[in-house]
Protein backbone atom coordinates (compact mmCIF):
# COMPACT_ATOMS: atom_id res chain seq x y z
CA UNK A 1 0.00 0.00 0.00
CA UNK A 2 1.57 3.48 -1.06
CA UNK A 3 0.69 6.52 1.64
CA UNK A 4 0.93 10.00 0.31
CA UNK A 5 0.65 12.73 2.28
CA UNK A 6 0.15 16.60 1.03
CA UNK A 7 3.05 18.99 1.54
CA UNK A 8 2.73 21.86 3.68
CA UNK A 9 2.34 25.15 2.55
CA UNK A 10 5.30 26.27 3.52
CA UNK A 11 7.11 24.27 1.15
CA UNK A 12 5.22 25.76 -2.10
CA UNK A 13 5.50 29.10 -1.71
CA UNK A 14 8.26 31.63 -1.79
CA UNK A 15 8.28 35.45 -1.53
CA UNK A 16 10.79 37.47 -1.60
CA UNK A 17 10.59 41.24 -1.27
CA UNK A 18 13.29 43.71 -1.84
CA UNK A 19 14.44 47.48 -1.88
CA UNK A 20 16.50 49.48 -4.04
CA UNK A 21 17.52 53.13 -3.76
CA UNK A 22 19.14 54.59 -7.08
CA UNK A 23 20.68 57.81 -7.17
CA UNK A 24 18.68 58.50 -10.39
CA UNK A 25 15.47 59.82 -12.24
CA UNK A 26 12.22 57.55 -12.23
CA UNK A 27 11.91 57.69 -15.80
CA UNK A 28 16.38 56.69 -16.19
CA UNK A 29 15.81 53.61 -13.47
CA UNK A 30 12.62 52.82 -15.02
CA UNK A 31 14.41 52.30 -18.47
CA UNK A 32 17.57 50.78 -16.85
CA UNK A 33 15.19 48.27 -15.20
CA UNK A 34 13.69 47.10 -18.82
CA UNK A 35 17.17 46.55 -20.19
CA UNK A 36 18.80 44.79 -17.64
CA UNK A 37 15.83 42.53 -17.66
CA UNK A 38 16.40 42.22 -21.48
CA UNK A 39 18.99 42.38 -23.60
CA UNK A 40 21.34 44.17 -21.46
CA UNK A 41 21.23 41.27 -19.05
CA UNK A 42 24.36 39.25 -17.97
CA UNK A 43 25.10 36.15 -15.58
CA UNK A 44 27.43 37.23 -12.73
CA UNK A 45 30.13 35.63 -14.47
CA UNK A 46 29.19 38.69 -17.37
CA UNK A 47 27.51 35.39 -19.84
CA UNK A 48 24.66 37.31 -21.76
CA UNK A 49 21.85 36.00 -20.08
CA UNK A 50 20.44 36.34 -24.01
CA UNK A 51 16.60 37.67 -22.32
CA UNK A 52 14.27 39.59 -24.69
CA UNK A 53 11.23 41.38 -23.34
CA UNK A 54 8.02 43.06 -24.66
CA UNK A 55 7.16 45.74 -22.43
CA UNK A 56 3.48 45.88 -23.51
CA UNK A 57 0.70 44.52 -21.53
CA UNK A 58 0.66 41.05 -23.18
CA UNK A 59 4.48 41.11 -24.02
CA UNK A 60 6.74 37.81 -23.65
CA UNK A 61 9.67 37.91 -21.21
CA UNK A 62 11.88 34.94 -22.40
CA UNK A 63 14.62 34.23 -23.06
CA UNK A 64 15.90 34.26 -26.99
CA UNK A 65 18.42 31.33 -27.96
CA UNK A 66 17.93 31.59 -31.21
CA UNK A 67 17.02 29.28 -33.98
CA UNK A 68 13.69 29.65 -32.37
CA UNK A 69 14.89 27.96 -29.48
CA UNK A 70 14.86 29.34 -25.89
CA UNK A 71 12.45 29.23 -22.75
CA UNK A 72 9.52 31.64 -22.00
CA UNK A 73 9.87 33.02 -18.49
CA UNK A 74 6.17 35.23 -17.82
CA UNK A 75 3.99 37.62 -19.62
CA UNK A 76 4.02 41.25 -18.64
CA UNK A 77 0.84 41.21 -16.73
CA UNK A 78 0.93 44.85 -16.25
CA UNK A 79 2.66 48.21 -17.14
CA UNK A 80 2.24 51.96 -16.22
CA UNK A 81 5.37 53.64 -17.30
CA UNK A 82 7.88 54.54 -15.09
CA UNK A 83 6.02 53.45 -11.89
CA UNK A 84 5.21 49.56 -12.42
CA UNK A 85 5.99 46.39 -13.87
CA UNK A 86 4.54 43.46 -13.29
CA UNK A 87 4.88 39.67 -14.72
CA UNK A 88 3.31 36.24 -14.66
CA UNK A 89 4.44 33.20 -15.67
CA UNK A 90 6.79 30.00 -14.65
CA UNK A 91 10.00 31.94 -15.10
CA UNK A 92 13.32 29.62 -15.01
CA UNK A 93 11.06 27.19 -13.26
CA UNK A 94 10.84 23.92 -15.42
CA UNK A 95 7.73 22.44 -13.28
CA UNK A 96 3.91 23.80 -12.72
CA UNK A 97 4.98 26.69 -10.46
CA UNK A 98 2.75 30.10 -10.85
CA UNK A 99 4.93 32.97 -10.48
CA UNK A 100 4.35 37.07 -9.50
CA UNK A 101 6.77 39.24 -9.88
CA UNK A 102 6.16 42.99 -9.55
CA UNK A 103 8.43 46.52 -9.45
CA UNK A 104 6.82 49.45 -8.35
CA UNK A 105 8.96 52.48 -8.96
CA UNK A 106 8.48 55.81 -6.87
CA UNK A 107 10.64 58.89 -6.66
CA UNK A 108 11.85 60.04 -3.50
CA UNK A 109 13.56 63.38 -3.43
CA UNK A 110 16.87 62.90 -5.98
CA UNK A 111 16.43 58.69 -5.32
CA UNK A 112 14.21 56.22 -7.03
CA UNK A 113 13.10 53.36 -4.80
CA UNK A 114 12.69 50.21 -6.42
CA UNK A 115 9.96 47.68 -4.50
CA UNK A 116 10.20 44.72 -5.65
CA UNK A 117 8.20 41.74 -4.85
CA UNK A 118 8.34 38.08 -5.96
CA UNK A 119 5.91 35.27 -5.27
CA UNK A 120 5.30 31.89 -6.09
CA UNK A 121 3.43 28.68 -5.56
CA UNK A 122 3.80 25.54 -6.39
CA UNK A 123 6.64 22.51 -6.20
CA UNK A 124 9.59 24.82 -5.93
CA UNK A 125 13.00 23.17 -6.21
CA UNK A 126 15.64 23.44 -3.82
CA UNK A 127 18.30 24.97 -5.91
CA UNK A 128 15.75 27.87 -7.02
CA UNK A 129 14.87 28.65 -3.18
CA UNK A 130 18.44 28.95 -2.63
CA UNK A 131 19.99 31.00 -5.61
CA UNK A 132 16.62 33.30 -6.50
CA UNK A 133 17.69 35.63 -4.68
CA UNK A 134 21.20 36.33 -5.41
CA UNK A 135 20.05 36.35 -8.33
CA UNK A 136 17.54 38.72 -7.93
CA UNK A 137 20.53 40.99 -5.66
CA UNK A 138 22.27 40.76 -8.79
CA UNK A 139 19.88 41.77 -11.70
CA UNK A 140 18.81 44.91 -9.08
CA UNK A 141 22.41 46.10 -8.56
CA UNK A 142 23.15 45.96 -11.85
CA UNK A 143 19.97 48.23 -12.83
CA UNK A 144 21.15 50.74 -10.08
CA UNK A 145 24.36 51.02 -11.91
CA UNK A 146 23.21 51.17 -15.07
CA UNK A 147 20.81 54.32 -14.00
CA UNK A 148 23.18 56.09 -12.04
CA UNK A 149 25.74 56.09 -14.42
CA UNK A 150 23.01 56.85 -17.15
CA UNK A 151 22.06 59.82 -15.33
CA UNK A 152 25.77 61.45 -14.90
Amino acid sequence: MTTMTAPDIESLTLKIEQETRVKAPIDVTFAALLEELGSAGMRPDGTPMDMKIEPVPGGRWYRDLGDGNGHYWATVQSIKRPSLLEFCGPLFMSQPVSNNVIYRLSQDGDETVIKFCHSAFGPILEDHRKGVVGGWNHIHENVRKRAEKRKS
